[in-house]
């Protein structure tokens, strides 16, 4: 998944109860849900846009892409 200048390797499971979890390994805790494979995907997206400006804003260093 690319994220502006960014380009990380999500992952999506569909859990026992149809629910949609999506993670980025590469930037710990960084997860998000959704009904469908698509709304979880977007969800992500956004969790890591926010995960990423939250890094920066405190000077943190952004992972490397994975």
């Amino acid at each position: 998944m690319e994220i502006g200048k960014f380009q990380y390797t999500v992952v999506v499971e569909r859990g026992e109860d149809g629910v949609y979890i999506s993670s980025c390994p590469a930037l710990q805790g960084c997860h998000s849900y959704g009904d469908t494979y698509e709304e979880a995907l977007k969800n992500l997206k956004d969790a890591i846009r926010l995960h990423i400006e939250a890094r920066q804003s405190v000077g943190d260093p952004i992972p490397n892409q994975v």
